[in-house]
C-alpha cells in the first residue's frame, strides 16, 4: 500500500487556489486539480478524493506530485498535447483568397483544392470548422 500523500498549503497558496477554483477563464480540468489539492491539504485521503471527483487514485497522486514538483505551473496541461496542425497560416491565406474569388466554393471543393494544390488532406467538416471559426463573414 502506498504511503499517504499529504501537502501543506500556506494561507497564501490556499487563497490563490481558492481564487483559481472560481475563475471563469480557468479550464475545468485545472479547477478539478485545484479542488483535489485543497481537499488533500484539508486531510482527505487520496481514495476519498478519487471517489469524490470520480477519478482514479493514480490521477489524484499525479496531481499531488505535479503540485510538489511544479507548483501552480503543474496544474495546467503541458504544451504539445493533441494533434499537430497539418496546415500553416499561408495555407489559410490561400483559402481566404479562394473564398474572395467570384466563384463560390463548398467545403468539399475547398478540401479537394487543398489536397491537389497544397498537398494538405483535411476533411470537409474540418475545413468548415476552421473557415467558420476564423472568418465568420464567409458563413
Amino acid at each position: 500500500m502506498p504511503a499517504p500523500l499529504r501537502i501543506q498549503l500556506t494561507p497564501k497558496e490556499d487563497n490563490t487556489l481558492f481564487e483559481l477554483s472560481y475563475a471563469s477563464t480557468i479550464p475545468k480540468r485545472t479547477k478539478q486539480r485545484v479542488m483535489a489539492l485543497r481537499l488533500n491539504a484539508q486531510g482527505f485521503s487520496v481514495r476519498d478524493i478519487a471517489e469524490y471527483l470520480d477519478w482514479a487514485e493514480q490521477t489524484v497522486r499525479q496531481t499531488i506530485q505535479r503540485w510538489k514538483e511544479g507548483g501552480l505551473i503543474g496544474l495546467w496541461e503541458a504544451p504539445g498535447r493533441g494533434k499537430k496542425a497539418c496546415w500553416s497560416s499561408e495555407d489559410w491565406q490561400a483559402v481566404e483568397q479562394w473564398l474572395l474569388e467570384e466563384r463560390r466554393y463548398r467545403q468539399g471543393q475547398i478540401s479537394q483544392k487543398l489536397a491537389s494544390e497544397r498537398n494538405i488532406v483535411l476533411g470537409q467538416e474540418q475545413v468548415r470548422r476552421v473557415v467558420h471559426s476564423t472568418s465568420p463573414s464567409y458563413s
